[in-house]
């Protein structure tokens, strides 16, 4: 439906003007005699008057406003619970004859005027559910419909669920603004059933040490009776342990197994199945831990105690992969065995080289080793001994003065990416001391942080990272980075921004360099048994920049010594290789190709690991979902009376949503004024021409 109306740049009250003179022109021109007939001159007469009125009305700015209403269809959901727990306690001919009802219903909603759509609970739409999903998330679902359709249609939402959620949070602790109608399908009988409930462990371990692997066991309806858990390894039983189950429904087991061999070790974890379990596949779980050769030693080195060193000790000890280690002459100290070069993976000197020389001999003895460097400069620091060991900054002149700056980051900087959240956060980090005086940095130096003097960003840096002959410094030149810490957790409770960047500057500096010119790797360690795997290689040529077009075999063995072959060829834009379908395990992989002649090979592991999530329980909730259908109007229906949800959705009325929009027309702009005014003023001059006139 649309409306008009023409409103005026100018007051309406000139279109009486506008008249009076447009007659008033028409008159002047047709009152004396002519050749044609009375007729023809009133004729004439209206068309100029006519004509000259519109031309005017013009002048006047006349807009047409015109609202277009458009009637919008009020939208309701199905959303199926496509879950596999469904599938595994309800029969195929029960799901069917459910499905049909469910588009029975459907169809009686579209005859009352409303949208309808099915999706499953990841939000896609779908024919029919497959129930294949390994989680439910069912809080997550109806939160995508409440910001999808956020001030929309939505007349209601049908959720067809055994009820069962083991992702996300309960549904019940959100609002909805729309009702919830719950069709509950499983079965809610309470089942015998042994099943682990949780297993903690640390994803890496060192090669040598023993590791706990922690076992949480559920025991649902079963007498009295002993409990027995294995643990196993290549299907060897490294040790078993027995508790005895009286009344409490988790048992706890703690094994302590040796991490023996480098690489991905698969251990297995199970529990003795007991008379009258139906369910046995939660009986059995597998982890992977990723054995490897050490820590990464972190070194830091200083003349005294310093809010600075805590500050980054936290950083350093919440890299498992990391191991701090302190020295400060006469307060702690590392043992000579320790302080070698060769043994430190980064050294880090704050306000060492010291002016008392506490620490300089240890600080010479580093600056002359390949083992990179974070030097953090302050009051103590002996610049001139720093600049004498070529170190990547240098005064031109003893600086006497210190300045307050705070820090601005380089955008340039390409070592390691910061994230934009963590740019604006330091942007308000409070000012360190630095010391006063120009200083030079080699060619080879990139500024990670420049100084900020008030609102005025210098081209003087004060943290820079340098890296010449595949060594890497880095060199902040002010300290009081504890007070960035402090700040940070003041103000957001946290200090993520803080702990990104020295945690990744620290990562950076201690990693060795890649100068491999063929890589080949699956993105990340660990895969679900639902996901692809995927693998991406690199080809370099002798100045690393990248190649493409070179074919790359990749070789898969799997645990019973099964190979598998696949092949592409990588592209720009295509470098990336994904493989579907492999089971649960731990996989050696082999990457081949061919470089300028020269075979080139990359080897590895990784794991797929199968989710188990909606074997651990298989009892449906309804009263979740009478919770949910009463706290949002709706109401619960079980499987077997869908009868009863047809008769109370027929009731119900389809209200369609208006929406309203305003469009805003010149009329000098139109097209067919134009050609309208050009027509009369044509037929005027060819009538005058007719009749002997100008």
């Amino acid at each position: 439906m649309h409306q008009q109306r023409v409103i005026f740049e100018s007051s309406p009250a000139y279109i009486l003007v506008c008249v009076i003179l447009a007659l008033g022109f028409a008159f002047l021109l047709y009152r004396t005699e002519h050749p044609w007939s009375k007729t023809w001159n009133r004729l004439l007469f209206a068309g100029r008057a006519v004509l000259s009125f519109f031309l005017m009305f013009l002048l006047l700015g006349p807009v047409v406003k015109q609202i277009s209403n458009l009637f919008e269809k009020p939208l309701f959901l199905v959303v199926y619970d496509n879950s596999v727990s469904i599938k595994e306690t309800t029969d195929t001919t029960t799901l069917k004859q459910l499905q049909a009802r469910v588009k029975e219903t459907e169809t009686l909603l579209v005859e009352k005027g409303y949208e309808t759509r099915t999706t499953d609970l990841a939000g896609n739409e779908i024919e029919k559910p497959a129930y294949t999903s390994p989680v439910s998330d069912l809080g997550g679902a109806l939160k995508k419909i409440v910001n999808r359709f956020e001030g929309s249609r939505i007349g209601g939402v049908i959720l067809v669920s055994d009820g069962i959620y083991n992702a996300g949070l309960s549904p019940l602790y959100a609002s909805y603004n729309f009702p919830v109608y719950t069709i509950g399908v499983g079965d809610t009988l309470e089942r015998t059933d042994v099943l682990i409930k949780n297993i903690a462990y640390n994803k890496i371990v060192y090669q040598g040490n023993k590791f706990p692997v922690h076992v949480e066991v559920m025991v649902k309806n079963l007498p009295p009776q002993t409990i027995k858990v294995s643990l196993l390894q290549g299907g060897k039983v490294l040790e078993t342990q027995s508790k005895a189950y009286k009344s409490e429904s988790l048992l706890s087991y703690d094994f302590q197994p040796l991490a023996n061999d480098q690489g991905i070790q698969k251990l297995d974890v199970q529990v003795e199945l007991k008379e009258g379990e139906v369910n046995a596949r939660n009986n059995r779980s597998s982890i992977f831990v990723e054995v490897v050769e050490g820590k990464k030693k972190i070194l830091v080195v200083a003349p005294s105690p310093h809010p600075d060193i805590k500050a980054l000790r936290e950083v350093i000890d919440k890299n498992p992969n990391y191991e701090f280690l302190l020295h400060i002459p006469g307060v702690e100290e590392q043992p000579a065995s320790v302080l070698r070069p060769d043994q430190i993976d980064l050294a880090i000197f704050h306000q060492s080289p010291d002016m008392r020389g506490k620490t300089r001999d240890l600080f010479q003895q580093f600056a002359a080793s390949p083992t990179a460097l974070f030097l953090i400069l302050g009051i103590q620091s002996d610049l001139q001994l720093i600049t004498k060991q070529n170190m990547p900054v240098r005064f031109e002149a003893p600086p006497r003065d210190y300045d307050e700056v705070t820090p601005a980051t380089n955008a340039a900087f390409s070592h390691f990416l910061i994230s934009a959240e963590t740019n604006t956060i330091m942007s308000n980090y409070p000012p360190v001391s630095v010391h006063f005086g120009k200083i030079r940095i080699p060619p080879t130096a990139t500024p990670l942080l420049f100084q900020k003097v008030g609102s005025a960003t210098t081209e003087k840096p004060l943290l820079l990272v340098d890296v010449e002959n595949s060594r890497k410094i880095a060199v902040m030149l002010g300290e009081g980075l504890w007070r960035w810490k402090l700040n940070e957790f003041d103000r957001s409770e946290n200090s993520q921004a803080f702990d990104e960047v020295f945690s990744k500057l620290m990562q950076y500096l201690s990693t060795s360099d890649d100068k491999r010119k063929f890589r080949s790797y699956p993105i990340q360690q660990e895969f679900s048994d639902t996901e692809s795997v995927v693998f991406e290689s690199q080809v370099y040529n002798d100045i690393f920049e990248p190649i493409y077009g070179n074919a790359i075999d990749i070789d898969l063995t799997d645990e019973a010594g099964k190979r598998t072959k696949y092949a592409y060829t990588t592209s720009p834009g295509n470098i990336r290789y994904q493989i579907g379908g492999l089971k649960e395990g731990v996989y050696r992989y082999t990457s081949k190709t061919v470089l300028e002649g020269k075979a080139e090979q990359v080897r590895g592991q990784f794991a797929v690991v199968q989710r188990q999530a909606e074997l651990q329980n298989l009892t449906a909730d309804f009263d979740l979902l009478r919770k949910l259908s009463a706290s949002s109007g709706g109401k619960f229906y079980q499987a077997s009376k869908m009868e009863s949800l047809k008769s109370e959705l027929s009731k119900t009325e389809a209200k369609s949503i208006i929406h309203s929009e305003e469009s805003y027309h010149s009329l000098i702009n139109l097209k067919w004024i134009f050609w309208v005014l050009l027509m009369m003023v044509s037929l005027e001059w060819f009538a005058r021409k007719f009749f002997g006139s100008y």
